[in-house]
């Protein structure tokens, strides 16, 4: 038992952290435990083991009388004087004891107690070698799989867990595998232990690998001032620079690419946009989907949304696979993104405008007059028989851009304008 004690001391130590002082204190507490259910609830027992050899000593605390009235608590001067030749009456001394039952039952119970005590002692140890490394980047190695796909983590001294939803599921591992990963928290179990949570999902996983490889981001001359991440999709940060002398944007991606590309392999080639920041979320949404070109845009403050028209070949890819671009883009912007067609857009407006033509209003049928449209073009409509607002209302697209001096993009304008038309 003694060379089992000395294996759990060295095995503590080197492979959980955990000193060996604090396992002695725990096993000897353990002991004391019991050797006291062994004996009398009321007697005063203290355990000893030696660190080196693991012996163990028990002893019971008794106070040294004439007469022995109470066993468990008393010893007669006679008895106490074969252990101490100097002692008195009165004075109390340690009994080397040996329970009755210190056997089976006492080291099972021990070893309950025990394991509950090195698991508060190694929980110790995880939160005072790792409570102030979250949001770390930590190196470990795969040791087995937990409940399906969870990873169990080698870290050294203690295995950490990488939950399935931790990582993307383009990812796949097998035992032996290095694995680096951001040290999310350390959470308290229910046994009383602790557990180190990682992760490769969380947008904190992407800012570190950047800060590893950009030198300015970590000096402060460049900032990540907003980041998101749809992990094994795609990675949009937002970058700035302190200095006006560097290009944010430029150090991020590095000489030929460099910086980026050691990112992009860490994070099995996930997509990466980085964007300079604006202060104006509508340039930098524009900034974010460059070089697609947004054709309208509309904010509402109150609700926090932007919607936007883009050309119907731009459709797909703002959206992205299952809406995740458009839904990053907005997270990024600080805002819900709504993305419609310009077809979709124009059937609109189209269908707005035969509403108003179908009104009775006189006032669409006096003489064009249209505000914030050149008077040459003014005059361009009237002449192909444009002359009233219901008539341009009733018009397409392709009649308007028929006429002499007017471009597509002025009879996209045209329309607009006329559909938000309403007589006074």
């Amino acid at each position: 038992m003694n060379k089992d004690l000395v294996a759990i001391f060295e095995y503590m130590e080197r492979e959980k952290g955990v000193a060996r002082d604090i396992v002695i204190q725990a096993i000897e507490t353990a002991l004391q435990a019991a050797a006291r259910k062994s004996l009398k609830d009321e007697a005063h027992i203290s355990v000893q083991i030696h660190p080196k050899s693991g012996n163990i000593e028990v002893f019971c605390e008794k106070e040294i009388v004439e007469k022995v009235e109470t066993p468990s608590l008393e010893i007669s001067l006679q008895a106490a004087q074969e252990l101490d030749p100097d002692c008195e009456v009165g004075q109390f001394i340690d009994v080397p004891v040996t329970p009755k039952n210190f056997g089976r039952i006492a080291a099972q119970t021990a070893r309950q107690i025990i394991s509950q005590k090195l698991r508060g002692a190694e929980r110790d140890v995880i939160y005072e070698e790792y409570r102030h490394r979250v949001n770390e980047i930590v190196s470990g190695v795969v040791k087995r799989f937990a409940k399906g796909v969870n990873l169990v983590i080698d870290l050294g001294k203690v295995e950490a867990l990488l939950p399935a939803r931790n990582y993307p599921k383009t990812e796949k591992y097998k035992v032996g595998d290095k694995v680096y990963a951001l040290l999310h928290e350390v959470q308290d179990l229910d046994n009383g232990g602790a557990e180190v949570i990682l992760t490769r999902n969380h947008p904190e996983f992407a800012r570190q690998l950047f800060l590893q490889e950009v030198p300015e981001l970590e000096d402060g001359t460049v900032e990540v001032v907003a980041i998101v991440r749809e992990g094994g999709y795609r990675t949009k940060l937002a970058v700035r620079s302190r200095d006006h002398k560097v290009d944010p944007v430029g150090a991020c991606v590095g000489m030929r690419g460099s910086r980026v590309k050691n990112v992009i392999r860490e994070l099995e080639n996930e997509k990466i946009d980085i964007i300079p920041y604006k202060d104006d979320p509508v340039e930098l949404l524009e900034s974010s989907l460059a070089p697609i070109e947004i054709r309208k845009v509309g904010v509402n403050e109150e609700e926090k949304v932007i919607a936007i028209v883009v050309d119907d070949a731009d459709y797909a890819a703002v959206i992205g696979r299952r809406g995740m671009n458009a839904r990053l883009t907005g997270q990024l912007v600080g805002y819900e993104l709504e993305v419609q067609r310009m077809s979709e857009y124009n059937k609109l407006l189209e269908i707005q405008r035969f509403q108003l033509a179908e009104s009775e209003d006189p006032l669409l049928d006096e003489p064009l007059v249209l505000e914030g449209i050149n008077k040459l073009v003014v005059q361009s409509l009237v002449q192909a028989g444009f002359d009233s607002k219901r008539k341009l209302l009733l018009a397409s697209l392709e009649e308007l851009s028929e006429i002499p001096g007017i471009s597509l993009e002025m009879s996209y304008k045209i329309l607009e304008d006329v559909s938000k038309l309403r007589s006074e």
